[in-house]
């Protein structure tokens, strides 16, 4: 007779529900350049951050990382304390805020991430690994055109060249007597020498054409053609002209028309889109890099009391775990 197992079933309230998942593109990131996991990796953290830190790395890729996701899967803290305690872990160099950019032209649209790191990194390392500066593509090379080998050409069969018969010269034609060229009438003169038979109030003479032609021709200059010309100066006339030169003269110097470009003018370059950019840990306001040292804004580095770096020091040679264990007797509360 077979054993029979008598053991009971775990119920399913026994097994833990699975921990949320962000939409896809959002959630956790695993910084690169870490260290082999280890057992003390944040013993010098205070309890709480230790404690948060921990259930951070055990969270797959893609995980939720909301303050309230991670407030309700935490029994022993809110989420006030689950924020403070994000907070510190910017601070110490295990975490980072990104918007990222997904899509090209049209279909941008920004996704947010937390990028984790069991290893502390400093302000420099994350400025340079997470939000670099965009790199534009270079240009591809030309493609060389195939060289194409010459196609030898048949030599073509030589034929016979006929004798053309010579026949009588013909007889010349008369030459034509030479008259006299007249000079080639620019359109400006045409224009002005036409206004007469527009108006006769400002019949003009040859003089007065050729006296005039250079203001004419800088209307045409400016895009114009003779039929604008010839509206702008006719219109208008007083009943009475004594002088055309005189009128037409002051008209082709006030109104002449501006000058248009030529060629439409090309649009602005438009600068590179920034693929990801660093946000504050603690109120979400997106920065450069620089802006956001230890991932925190100004008014939020403000808020936090913590002991400052030694002025001789430059921010990227602080020491960072004598930064975190300042840090432990200001963040013990819960």
């Amino acid at each position: 007779m077979a054993d029979q197992n008598f053991s009971p079933a775990l119920s399913a309230s026994a097994v833990s529900p699975p921990y949320p998942m962000a939409h896809p593109g959002y959630g956790k990131r695993t910084a690169p350049d870490q260290l082999p996991p280890q057992a003390d990796d944040f013993a010098l953290l205070p309890f709480r951050e230790r404690y948060v830190a921990g259930f951070i790395e055990r969270l797959p890729e893609g995980a939720a990382m909301s303050v309230k996701c991670l407030a309700k899967q935490l029994p022993l803290y809110g989420q006030q304390a689950v924020s403070s305690a994000l907070t510190a872990l910017s601070v110490a160099g295990h975490l980072r805020r990104v918007r990222c950019a997904v899509g090209d032209g049209a279909e941008v649209r920004w996704v947010f991430r937390t990028y984790w790191s069991r290893t502390a990194h400093d302000n420099e390392w994350w400025a340079n690994r997470v939000a670099p500066a965009p790199v534009r593509k270079p240009d591809p090379a030309p493609v060389p055109a195939p060289v194409r080998e010459p196609v030898p050409v048949p030599d073509p069969v030589r034929k016979p060249v006929p004798v053309p018969v010579r026949e009588a010269p013909p007889e010349p034609a008369p030459v034509p007597e030479p008259q006299p060229e007249s000079p080639a009438s620019s359109p400006a003169y045409l224009a002005l020498a036409g206004l007469g038979r527009v108006d006769a109030r400002l019949a003009l003479s040859a003089a007065d054409c050729g006296a005039l032609e250079a203001l004419a021709a800088r209307w045409f200059a400016r895009g114009v053609d003779a039929d604008y010309l010839t509206g702008a100066l006719t219109a208008g006339l007083p009943a009475r002209v004594d002088s055309p030169v005189g009128l037409v003269r002051h008209r082709l110097t006030d109104k002449i028309p501006p000058a248009l470009p030529t060629a439409p003018t090309p649009p602005p370059a438009r600068a590179p889109v920034q693929r990801a950019m660093m946000e504050c840990t603690e109120c979400g306001t997106p920065g450069r890099p620089e802006a956001l040292p230890d991932g925190l804004c100004r008014p939020c580095r403000q808020a936090v009391t913590a002991p400052a770096a030694p002025a001789s020091a430059p921010p990227a040679d602080r020491d960072v775990t004598q930064l975190v264990a300042g840090l432990r007797d200001l963040l013990k509360a819960p």
